[in-house]
């Protein structure tokens, strides 16, 4: 049995002379021998076999990424399932994980490029071992260029010192002629003066520009087909958030240690709203085609937004959800989203959507219909104003709601309707507690 590297040697020879085979023949290697040959020359070549990775599956309605990042380079090694790549698409990221154990010999696709499912991404040589070597003698080579362009300057400036210094060129006197010469005009004073030159800025004036993403793009496409598709209108009220603040301050420290929740007002915005969703169907409803599509579940879409854009994970069956129940789901949601762990089922759907924008402190504001919905709530920062209780002014913590709704489905009443019954939720959270 032929060692591997005899193998690869007697196979080049065979390669080269496959079209001579009365040549080799002549040499003494019969026919059956040069086959024996040629199968340890088989055997060897896949004693490491080379597998291509492709693209993988992403979801049904995508059918192309962008490759934002290579976690691994050629030479490295890689282990069964680890993470080699990130694909970013309109809506998630999709990782590339290794199938087998073996190291990198090839990489198909550069960043940023854009890759389509089943495309050839990379090649692995199955249980082969990277060499750490490659990089540190790639790093070494510049290092030791780098000592010897010094040590070539020294040289140089040694032979430029050694050489005879060049002959000193003696001052011919100047010609008679020359120094005749007559002094040249000075120019008349009556030559224009040139233009003052503008003074340049003395701040920084640099500029980046950075490709967008492919899930802003889609953000943009998103809200930019909404404002042209739907016939938006928006209605605002005012809340005096003063017994629902009461409610929390007085349960959250408990319910923290029971539960491990925390409290917030999400939850009880989110029950108030599938409470007046029974009542106006129509804000829980979308259009499809010439039809208007009415459903008896709520699938709560919440607002939240992460470093690489605004994202909209869905609550199923909002409406038949606890306070406390909605609260926890909604802090999942957000700990995902925030983490970049949302998949494209966590995103589908929703029939009516909750945007807290009051988070970062705004006080009014008109949100964007999340098409094809009907109607979307906006929440907004709470704040102590001048209020009117009982024919007396008092102040009061106040919270502005907005509602955006699409004028093809919900008539002004019924929007209006819809905001001031969760006004009256909010305002009397044991209603809302109590009502079946």
């Amino acid at each position: 049995m032929l060692s591997r590297s005899q193998a690869l040697q007697v196979g080049r020879i065979i390669r080269k002379g496959a079209l001579l085979r009365p040549a080799v023949t002549a040499r003494g290697l019969d026919t059956p021998l040069i086959e024996r040959l040629r199968k340890q020359l088989h055997t060897s070549r896949h004693l490491l076999d080379v597998e291509t990775v492709k693209v993988p599956t992403m979801a049904e309605s995508l059918t192309e990424g962008t490759l934002k990042t290579w976690s691994k380079q050629v030479g490295d090694f890689v282990e069964a399932d680890e993470e080699i790549a990130t694909i970013e698409t309109d809506k998630i990221d999709v990782s590339v994980n290794a199938p087998k154990a073996g190291k990198i010999v090839e990489l198909l696709a550069k960043e940023e490029d854009t890759v389509t499912v089943g495309a050839d991404l990379l090649r692995i040589e199955v249980g082969a071992e990277g060499s750490s070597s490659g990089k540190s003698e790639g790093a070494a080579e510049p290092a030791s260029s780098e000592h010897k362009a010094p040590e070539e300057k020294k040289e140089d400036a040694q032979k430029q010192a050694a050489a005879p210094a060049p002959p000193k060129e003696e001052k011919k006197p100047e010609s008679k002629q020359e120094s005749s010469k007559p002094a040249p005009k000075k120019e008349s004073s009556s030559t224009p003066a040139p233009a003052p030159t503008l003074k340049a800025p003395s701040g920084s004036r640099g500029e980046t520009r950075v490709k967008m993403s492919r899930m802003r793009l889609r953000i943009a496409e998103r809200l930019k087909e909404s404002q042209n598709a739907a016939a938006s209108l928006t209605t605002f009220n005012e809340i005096d958030m003063t017994e629902l603040i009461k409610l929390r301050s007085s349960n959250k420290e408990s319910i923290l240690k029971q539960t491990g929740i925390k409290l917030g007002f999400m939850s009880a915005f989110a029950k108030a709203s599938c409470l007046a969703l029974k009542e106006i169907k129509a804000a829980n409803a979308s259009i499809e085609g010439d039809e208007i599509v009415y459903r008896d579940y709520v699938d709560l879409s919440v607002a939240v937004a992460t470093p690489k854009g605004l994202v909209t994970p869905v609550v199923r069956n909002c409406e038949s959800m606890e306070m406390l129940e909605i609260e926890q789901e909604i802090s999942n949601l957000g700990k995902m989203a925030r983490d970049g762990k949302l998949t494209l089922e966590h995103m589908s759907g929703g029939s009516f959507t909750i945007s807290n924008g009051g988070v970062f402190g705004s006080l009014y504001g008109t949100p964007i219909i999340n098409l094809p919905q009907a109607a979307v709530l906006g929440m907004h920062a709470t704040k102590d104003k001048p209020y009117v209780v009982d024919g007396k002014i008092e102040i009061r913590p106040i919270m502005v709601v907005a509602l955006t709704y699409d004028h093809r489905l919900l008539d002004g009443r019924e929007a209006v309707t819809f905001l001031v019954r969760v006004k009256e939720y909010i305002e009397q959270p044991a209603k809302m507690l109590l009502t079946i």
